[in-house]
């Protein structure tokens, strides 16, 4: 097993704020995706993953902020802990926010951003609906499109290897491994 990073606060930064979006197979399949801010990582979990099409909206479920040594997590978290299962680097690098103070439009419930990075590029807005409950929707620009990255890059940004890769490397237990290779696409190509 991998062990998870000891949690402990990272530094503020103003230019090259950090974005990560983890594949995470713990008791459902989700994308974990977080944006740095003011030294921790805003989280969200996608269930499926974001869309590169403006016309589709992806359920985002709010969950704590994590410290920043989780953007290098990739391995497995042992069963009967808090996330148990395979994570995956699946996207990562930089963001940008477009408007001026991140915590009022959280407190809003619309933070519009750009990110910067491996899979995931352009503006992009998340907007509450109600309580943690946010959407996730790209924005028409010239990264839009109607790919579905989930299924056509599905390899590590870090590692480029599969959840199953990812799960053998670390020692999964059996019922882990197979949940991991559940979680890949259908012949996993060998693009990132």
């Amino acid at each position: 097993m991998t062990p998870e990073p000891a949690g402990r606060p990272g530094r503020r930064r103003t230019r090259g704020l950090a974005f990560v979006v983890q594949k995470h197979r713990a008791s459902h399949l989700h994308y974990d995706l977080r944006l740095e801010h003011e030294g921790a990582m805003q989280s969200w979990a996608v269930p499926k993953g974001p869309s590169l099409d403006p016309a589709t909206k992806r359920l985002a479920m709010m969950t704590e902020p994590h410290p920043m040594d989780y953007n290098g997590f990739e391995g497995v978290i042992p069963e009967g802990e808090y996330g148990g299962g395979t994570v995956m680097i699946w996207a990562r690098g930089t963001w940008e926010p477009e408007a001026s103070d991140v915590g009022a439009a959280l407190a809003r419930g619309e933070l519009k951003f750009r990110l910067h990075g491996r899979k995931l590029n352009g503006s992009w807005v998340l907007v509450r609906t109600r309580n943690r409950q946010w959407l996730l929707i790209k924005h028409r620009d010239r990264f839009a499109s109607a790919e579905d990255v989930t299924v056509t890059r599905p390899l590590s940004v870090v590692s480029r290897r599969t959840m199953a890769g990812i799960a053998r490397a670390a020692g999964a237990t059996p019922r882990q491994l197979e949940l991991a290779a559940a979680a890949d696409p259908p012949r996993a190509s060998r693009s990132a």
